[in-house]
């Protein structure tokens, strides 16, 4: 990615007077979203590498019901307080919502890695750390969405960027989270990923965002408070009948419940059971690297392709996502096993720039951060449940099914996403300064 964009060869076209030439494409990589890729990016190879650390470390001292509880107590804080991250980031700004919940993991993650240190952490602590945890990212992540606009013209582009940093995380950090492990335990890596926050947390404070009245300024961007008369109550309710108004989000959104329960919640205390009993617990790193490397791919398609109906191509590439659950369920050879994995990060890569781009773009941008909390609520309420079920859910059937279950969902919800006409047939929307975001049928958004 350069910072240039090429030039276009000159035509008599181009080079008659008083005819307009094409607007150059903005350039991506100022200062602000430089600052804003770091700040993700470091934090995301961290955050990549906690799912192996919980399951690789917390599983062996409290099993697959002790690695349940410990992630959805993390998910279940995170639900509860999320609506309340995206009031406050629209109240006092989504930079400042951020730096701070990035200190709190500093603190967070640091004590686990003393803990881890120290020996075996006791089972409150792992559990009152996550809920911690969770509250943190319950402030931050609201916000994530909401920034965007705010340091990058273009968002598609900005979302697959970040998406194939995503990707080069969910690449790196799971492997290195293995290898670390065995090495030097799990105190480590739960320093580096306090680490991240550190350097997260200074390159956020490091961004200016436009002053007001320039055409990249929102209500949002202020680190001052904003709307003092408006009340949480009255915030939060203007939030909800923003969300509720447009039929595809809250669509998309209660398919995604039905993920999180049986998909996405159960899937890495099971999974990381299932590999790392039958090829050890190295092997379920390499596993989730190769998930990273399909995510790298489905992103760097998303930089490119700019489809019309972003959400239909987005489920269409969804359902190779099957893949995953499917061939950890059936004992595939690891050849296969980790053909699954990227399969899956590719097309869940594609479907979340489409999601992403789809809400930023179609959303006020005054009540944007208020919205990307009722629809993290929603896509991971029922994630938190199916983390806790995972545990006392294979008492009633092997994990082998459980999974051929998800496998089945999946397909089950992508078959959905085509069949809802407000989800199918969103189109693709350039947001412009001072312009209305339109619903599907090309109305301005009510």
């Amino acid at each position: 990615m350069t910072t240039t964009q090429a030039r276009t060869p000159s035509s008599p076209l181009t080079d008659t007077p008083g005819v307009d030439r094409p607007p150059a494409r903005p350039p991506l990589w100022d200062r602000r979203f430089s600052l804003y890729f770091t700040a993700r990016a470091v934090s995301l190879v961290g955050d990549a590498m906690m799912p192996v650390a919980a399951a690789l470390a917390v599983g062996p001292l409290y099993g697959i019901s002790g690695v349940g509880l410990v992630l959805g107590t993390w998910t279940g804080t995170f639900v509860v307080l999320v609506l309340f991250g995206g009031v406050f980031a629209d109240r006092i700004g989504a930079r400042l919502m951020m730096v701070g919940a990035d200190l709190v993991r500093v603190l967070t993650q640091g004590v686990l890695a003393a803990a881890f240190f120290l020996g075996s952490p006791p089972f409150w602590l792992l559990v009152t750390m996550a809920a911690l945890a969770g509250a943190a990212v319950a402030m931050f992540l609201p916000g994530v969405n909401g920034m965007v606009p705010l340091v990058a013209r273009e968002p598609q582009r900005a979302n697959a960027t970040l998406k194939v940093a995503d990707a080069l995380a969910q690449l790196l950090g799971p492997a290195l989270a293995g290898l670390l492990i065995a090495l030097t335990g799990a105190g480590t890596v739960y320093a580096i990923d306090a680490g991240t926050f550190v350097l997260s947390a200074l390159c956020l404070a490091l961004i200016r965002l436009a002053p007001v009245g320039t055409p990249a300024h929102t209500p949002a961007d202020a680190d001052t408070p904003a709307r003092s008369g408006s009340s949480l109550r009255r915030d939060l309710r203007q939030g909800w009948h923003e969300f509720r108004s447009r039929t595809w989000m809250w669509a998309v959104i209660l398919i995604w419940v039905a993920y999180g329960m049986l998909l996405f919640g159960p899937l890495v205390p099971l999974s990381s059971a299932l590999i790392g009993a039958r090829l050890g617990p190295n092997t379920y790193g390499l596993a989730v690297s190769f998930l990273g490397v399909g995510t790298v791919l489905g992103g760097l398609l998303a930089l490119r392709l700019r489809p019309a109906r972003p959400l239909a191509a987005g489920a269409l590439a969804m359902a190779l996502f099957t893949a995953l659950p499917l061939c950890v369920a059936l004992h595939a050879a690891l050849p296969v096993l980790l053909a699954g994995h990227a399969l899956a990060g590719g097309g869940l890569a594609f479907w979340s720039v489409m999601w992403a781009t789809s809400v930023q773009t179609h959303t006020p941008a005054a009540v944007l951060n208020r919205v990307s909390a009722y629809e993290l609520a929603g896509s991971v309420s029922g994630i938190a449940l199916g983390q806790i079920l995972a545990g006392p859910a294979t008492a009633l059937a092997s994990p082998e099914r459980l999974l051929l279950l998800s496998a089945g969902t999946c397909l089950a919800g992508c078959v959905a996403l085509l069949a809802i006409p407000a989800i199918r047939t969103l189109r693709r929307a350039t947001p412009t300064a001072g312009t209305k975001p339109e619903t599907p049928g090309g109305a301005p958004a009510e």
